[in-house]
């Protein structure tokens, strides 16, 4: 890149944040309870009463509801929503709850005066698109409605690629990894790259020597950074080291999803957003996305991805019902029920207090008996993609807090304000 990084811009990191982005399972004792004991809705069944109740689809919109239709207290959402206005959450720009497959709060705030003195306090104030303070890339791009997803793009990518396998694109998980770039230098001979399997890349297992211990991305010289300053992404990659047997440890890596990335354009012969376009996005109505390209003509697939919040949602509904877009499979029940699984169990084990799950590129911060009880997406800046089966519910939050920690996290907000405002059983179910 020709112009000037500040070290403290990042994409969509979201390398199992310890501080206040990944929840401590110690303390959800009670959600897991309540999720016990408050009626589950299963998917085309919302409200549980095996009658001729089914879920909303969007077309061109979201159905729209009100809490109290859906069993949520209206005043938990508005106590949560003075919050935000408050600045207790950071800068949100967007939050969406999805229940039953109905819109129940939609709350959009304007930061554009923010985010420009933002730009003006920095050093760097060149309009390019890995300059995370400039306002017309971040965090919508170019004054559109289209919002920087950051790492939650990780979870898109594995939904496509998903997609691949299913067409036999990609013949599964088990699959070598490192034969698919061999043209870009990967020595096939080295034991640990040819033990590596596909699903080792998936669960950021692949042993690929990426950050050292205490290295941060406010320093130039760590992997990700120096990688988004490369004109060529997928050599970079390539060239790490595999310093660790594959499928042994989980190392957050934002190297390993661009090689996913490639992995699919390779596979199929269509480059990753072509790909997503045809298969994932217009089949559930998403018309209008945005996806960095690298300097090297490939996609950015470890954080380039920008959709509108309500598209977002539309990835996490179809997750939700297990694949199944208004009655057609679009990626299959099994890809989803794996990918969304904690493959990795406890992505910190020497931590002294559980942890939360990995699996395919989804972030797992509940589970029981190797089932996700919530499964996520997130993304730096404040972007966070939760759902949550048994509620058969949808949290979206979009927001773009860098600089600083909020008195309050909205990774948690799920947990701590919204589920316990869910009730036993919507009006109107038996």
């Amino acid at each position: 890149m020709a112009t000037r990084r500040i070290p403290t811009r990042r994409t969509g990191r979201a390398a199992a944040p310890r501080d206040h982005h990944t929840p401590n399972r110690r303390h959800t004792g009670p959600v897991l309870t309540a999720l016990v004991l408050i009626a589950a809705c299963a998917p085309g069944d919302p409200h549980g009463s095996g009658a001729s109740d089914e879920p909303g689809w969007p077309g061109e919109e979201w159905p729209v509801s009100t809490p109290e239709a859906e069993g949520v207290d209206p005043a938990a959402i508005d106590a949560l929503v003075a919050d935000i206005d408050a600045g207790r959450y950071g800068l949100i720009d967007h939050l969406l709850l999805i229940r039953h497959g109905r819109v129940i709060a939609d709350h959009h705030w304007d930061h554009g005066e923010a985010y420009a003195e933002l730009l003006a306090a920095q050093e760097d104030t060149v309009d390019h698109q890995f300059n995370y303070d400039h306002p017309s890339w971040h965090p919508l791009y170019r004054d559109t409605h289209l919002h920087s997803l950051q790492s939650v793009t990780k979870s898109v990518l594995s939904v496509a690629f998903g997609i691949a396998v299913d067409a036999g694109h990609i013949p599964g998980v088990d699959a070598p990894a490192w034969p698919y770039f061999e043209a870009h230098g990967a020595d096939l001979s080295d034991p640990r790259r040819a033990g590596t399997s596909l699903e080792d890349f998936l669960t950021m297992r692949s042993g690929i020597d990426w950050a050292i211990p205490g290295e941060t991305y406010d320093d130039d010289t760590h992997p990700t950074v120096v990688l988004e300053a490369s004109d060529a992404w997928i050599d970079y990659v390539v060239g790490r080291p595999v310093g660790t047997d594959p499928g042994t440890r989980f190392d957050y890596n934002d190297g390993v999803s661009v090689l996913l990335g490639k992995i699919v354009r390779e596979a199929t012969g269509q480059r990753l957003d072509l790909w997503a376009r045809q298969h994932l996005f217009e089949p559930v109505g998403i018309d209008d996305f945005y996806w960095k390209v690298t300097p090297g003509g490939e996609i950015d697939s470890e954080g380039g991805l920008y959709l509108s919040t309500h598209d977002l949602a539309r990835i996490g509904y179809l997750m939700l019902r297990g694949g199944v877009w208004d009655g057609r499979q679009i990626v299959s029940r099994e890809w989803v029920q794996a990918s969304t699984s904690p493959v990795v169990p406890d992505v910190n084990p020497d931590n002294d207090r559980a942890d939360t799950g990995y699996g395919y590129q989804w972030w797992v911060p509940l589970h029981e008996d190797g089932k996700a009880t919530v499964f996520a997406a997130n993304g730096y800046g404040g972007q966070f993609l939760h759902v949550i089966p048994e509620y058969d519910l949808i949290t979206v939050f979009n927001g773009w807090t860098l600089h600083e920690s909020p008195e309050l996290s909205s990774w948690v907000a799920w947990r701590d304000r919204i589920l316990p405002a869910v009730s036993a059983e919507a009006p109107g179910s038996s």
